[in-house]
């Protein structure tokens, strides 16, 4: 079976069994995205029970007792049957529209605990576990914030999270369930819910990148019609398509793997992100054994893809086949250097050219903005530094000395507009000239959590000469030829001597300028000072006299961007504050080092 576009659909004489959604349901004549009422996630999972009962659902491969993993399966029939026993047990003991956290490990527990939710007419909310280290003030902030009336868990993690919970001290204090000691027969005592398209699925909480988390309301309409969005952009019709991720699933784009198979009738295989960064070949082995069957989607940001080339190539005389992966690279400015080191680490496992999609995507248009095309190799182009810094696109030769790569992101997802707009006037900015990233659509979520001044000013902006409303992402770009280009976040933007600095330029002259500093690992930021580095170390390099190091950095940074550093640290690795989806959290480095962490 395949969900077949229109165009297809006569053409090649496939047909969509009665029952299973098909990809016209959910067009409209003009051939914008239009979601059938009713068409929420989990009445599609619904769909998926009576028609594909028998067949797998979601994989979750578990490396916590063997090396080589262990497959742990759910079918259709079984996610139908957990959804409605958590969802009872969950109705009992919460109202209709009471937020529910998920504070569970990775693994279909967490799966089972999300749709339930959903379908019981609750608002979940996806966190974590407070065992994920260095993140306890995030979930604190999270969980004071949405307010959740029950949180659900495992029996393995129940008592941290009782542990935590106690030392947060809610008022009142949430209900705690164990996901995995809820019989099935709870599922008898389960009541129908109707769920308008226009209510709240759950709350994504910012990854705190460049302030604190902050809770965004994502509706049914938004979730579906942003899946259906990236169906169509990334060619992902044939119901053999396998997701395979170790993204966090409280994490939007981990989310959105586990959505995949609801819309599609696919499947997905999961890990967790720790299985993936102590081992990132069983990433790479999971997405060849996936992709002898059909076509297969992962996702991952720059750094992922760095780690695989470096740690994850196989072993001699393994059977790895990468050609019939599609790869979504995205999550931050895209790197060229990580697209390029990964293509060519892969390729000769099959890994085609087009293989690797350039994507921009932001939690409150739930997650898809823009890629490549199906069919289209990534590609930079080369613009001066100092044009690009006062907000003109001037394109030079690559060994320009003033060159400074960006990635196309392609073109924005049906039934999103996507502009370009100075964000001092609201007036949108023609092709070539930098601004802020403004959107529209119904993937656009619908307003901050209790945040009714913060949503008007994100999600209510008036775009010269219009009246509908825009989301502001807080994102700089520009278009040109058509295609999209992401420069940064206007909250890193680095300021000195009356000039913009973008801060991954700086760094990228930074982690070039020594071999003792750890590639993607270094944070550049502003302070009342000047511009301050901090590097980690590269690997076997702790012993290294800094010196020299921080002298060439010293000298790179001058030369390239005319700043003239006001210090350079270079620190031991993992040192660095990251986001919990992995990026580098650039305000919270400069934190630490305002408050003499980095000594």
């Amino acid at each position: 079976m395949k969900l077949v576009s229109p165009q297809n659909d006569s053409a090649n004489g496939d047909s969509v069994p009665a029952g299973l959604l098909r990809i016209e349901d959910c067009l409209d004549a003009e051939g914008d995205i239009a979601l059938p009422p009713g068409a929420t996630l989990t009445s599609l999972i619904d769909r998926n029970v009576v028609h594909l009962g028998d067949s797998v659902a979601y994989r979750y491969l578990d490396f916590t007792r063997s090396e080589q993993g262990e497959a742990l399966e759910l079918t259709w029939r079984q996610l139908g049957t957990r959804m409605r026993a958590i969802g009872a047990e969950l109705q009992r003991i919460a109202a209709r529209g009471e937020r529910v956290a998920v504070l569970a490990p990775q693994g279909l527990d967490y799966v089972t605990g999300f749709f339930a939710t959903v379908k019981a007419g609750l608002i979940a909310v996806p966190l974590f576990a407070p065992e994920l280290p260095g993140h306890a003030e995030r979930l604190d902030t999270a969980l004071h914030d949405a307010r959740p009336s029950v949180i659900l868990t495992t029996s393995s993690a129940a008592g941290r999270v009782r542990e935590f919970l106690a030392d947060v001290a809610l008022d009142p204090a949430p209900a705690v369930l164990d996901i995995d000691r809820i019989p099935d027969a709870a599922s008898e005592r389960f009541s129908e819910v109707d769920i308008d398209l226009a209510d709240v699925s759950h709350l994504q909480y910012t990854s705190g990148a460049t302030r604190p988390p902050i809770g965004i309301e994502v509706t049914h309409r938004a979730v579906g019609t942003n899946l259906i969005q990236m169906i169509l952009s990334i060619d992902l019709l044939d119901r053999n398509t396998c997701g395979v991720s170790w993204l966090p699933l409280y994490h939007d784009m981990g989310l959105s793997m586990i959505g995949f198979p609801a819309v599609y009738g696919g499947h997905s295989t999961l890990m967790s992100p720790t299985a993936f960064v102590r081992r990132p070949q069983r990433w790479i082995t999971a997405m060849s054994a996936e992709g002898r069957v059909g076509k297969v989607v992962s996702a991952a940001p720059n750094f992922a893809y760095e780690w695989a080339a470096a740690r994850g190539l196989p072993a001699a005389g393994d059977d790895v086949d990468l050609g019939n992966v599609v790869l979504i690279i995205g999550s931050e400015p895209v790197s060229m250097a990580a697209i390029d080191t990964f293509t060519e680490a892969f390729a000769p496992y099959g890994l085609s050219p087009t293989a690797m999609k350039p994507s921009y995507g932001i939690a409150e248009a739930t997650l898809f903005v823009a890629t490549i095309a199906p069919d289209a190799r990534p590609a930079a182009v080369f613009v001066d530094r100092e044009a690009l810094n006062a907000g003109t696109v001037v394109p030079v030769p690559a060994d320009h000395p003033g060159a400074v790569a960006h990635v196309s992101c392609g073109r924005p997802a049906r039934s999103l507009s996507c502009v370009i707009v100075d964000p001092e006037s609201g007036a949108e900015l023609p092709d070539g000239r930098v601004g802020e990233i403004w959107l529209h659509g119904d993937n656009v979520g619908r307003g901050y959590w209790n945040r009714p001044d913060e949503t008007r000013a994100t999600f209510g902006a008036t775009l010269a000469g219009r009246t509908e409303p825009w989301l502001r992402s807080s994102d700089l770009g520009f278009y040109l030829n058509g295609e999209l280009y992401v420069t940064g976040r206007m909250a890193d933007l680095i300021t000195t001597a009356g000039r913009h600095h973008y801060p991954q330029d700086i760094e990228h002259t930074a982690a070039d300028a020594s071999p003792l500093v750890r590639r993607g690992y270094v944070a550049a930021f502003g302070t009342a000072d000047g511009v301050v580095i901090v590097a980690e170390r590269a690997t076997g390099t702790a012993r290294s006299d800094p010196a020299p190091a921080i002298d060439a950095i010293r000298a790179a940074v001058s030369i390239e961007h005319d700043v003239v550093a006001a210090d350079v640290r270079l620190v031991p690795a993992g040192a660095l504050a990251r986001t919990t989806s992995g990026k580098l959290a650039r305000r919270a480095c400069q934190a630490q080092y305002t408050s003499g962490v980095f000594g």
